[in-house]
């Protein structure tokens, strides 16, 4: 049996080159923003025929096998934002939750892979505000980052003093990422003015905080929105454009994600910063975290294949992704509660 890499993803597979997993990236430049650009904006459109092809040709051109494919689980692993969102969340869960984190797989899987000498970990752990020092303390000797929801999860419709003063305490509590939802309200009317000016003080709010932001895609009314919903954000400061709360009735698709990453490209070009990007919701198996890895390579790259620049939100993902390295490790696919999240 091979051994899977995980280092880099070049070409069709791994490339040898360091060490991964949350303490080896770690965001190293903030996004500042720009002056908000109503011409910009205003130039933004969308083919969605051509979106849905484009997704439509990767089902049929685009796989990876055997330790190939475990190399790619094993990185979707590493920028996996493990998340508790309930509203049952207790102290225990979430320190489940962080052994976890630290811990992604059984020892005798990690032995098996080849990989008992890296110190694999998922890229950050996600909790409501009052799960903040529980997570923190569960986490300390490591670098994996506390993310906090914030700013009214998931509805977003809190005061605005009441949203900055939740991001405030929250990055005091500890949390190094913060992921706000925006106000749709601005994006179904088009005061784009007014959602560039929320998210920048979201950005203030958050200070020495990543901040992503959630566009909750499947309630903005059409894709011409998302794709002008994620620039002014991006103009505004966020570090992360992020699909969904995992509430709606409609999360991460991969139409929605390419439009985001083209933004994202498009962004980039004009102002040479790396936005990151996280797809939230419904993201439950190994096939589905393949097909946004591979999405995510061919529209920007392998330098948005780390931690920095790419999340996923998720919980129950891991669990599959046990399960399918475990298939390439026996050639048998072993019981789900085999792979409990704890």
């Amino acid at each position: 049996m091979a051994t899977p890499n995980i280092d880099f993803l070049h070409g069709a597979g791994p490339r040898p080159e360091r060490s991964q997993g949350a303490a080896a990236n770690r965001p190293a430049v903030r996004n500042l923003g720009i002056a908000f650009d109503r011409g910009w904006i205003d130039s933004l459109r969308v083919n969605l025929s051509a979106i849905e092809r484009r997704i439509d040709s990767l089902s049929g051109r685009r796989t990876v096998k055997k330790a190939w494919q475990a190399a790619w689980l094993l990185k979707a692993v590493t920028c996996m934002d493990l998340t508790t969102l309930a509203g049952d969340d207790t102290p225990g869960r979430v320190e489940r939750l962080c052994a976890k984190a630290r811990s992604p797989f059984r020892p005798d899987l990690i032995e098996a892979l080849g990989l008992a000498e890296r110190k694999l970990t998922v890229g950050a752990v996600c909790v409501y505000h009052s799960m903040i020092g529980t997570a923190v303390e569960a986490l300390a000797g490591t670098d994996i980052p506390v993310a906090a929801v914030s700013t009214g999860f998931p509805a977003g419709q809190s005061p605005t003093p009441a949203k900055l003063a939740e991001i405030e305490a929250s990055v005091a509590a500890g949390a190094r990422e913060i992921d706000i939802v925006i106000s749709r309200r601005h994006v179904l009317t088009g005061d784009w003015r007014a959602l560039y000016d929320e998210m920048a003080a979201f950005r203030a709010a958050c200070g020495p905080a990543h901040v992503k932001a959630i566009l909750a895609t499947g309630e903005l009314g059409s894709i011409a929105k998302v794709a002008k919903a994620s620039t002014i954000c991006m103009m505004a400061g966020a570090d992360f454009v992020k699909t969904s709360t995992g509430m709606e009735a409609v999360n991460a698709t991969l139409p929605v994600s390419l439009v985001m990453l083209r933004t994202i490209r498009d962004y980039h070009e004009r102002t040479g910063v790396k936005i990151g990007f996280k797809p939230a919701g419904g993201i439950t198996s190994a096939k589905q975290a393949l097909a946004y890895l591979i999405l995510m390579k061919e529209e920007l790259g392998d330098a948005w294949l780390t931690p920095d620049l790419l999340r996923f939100g998720a919980s129950r993902l891991l669990s599959d992704i046990e399960r399918q390295l475990e298939h390439f490790v026996t050639g048998r696919y072993s019981a789900a509660h085999r792979h409990a999240m704890g």
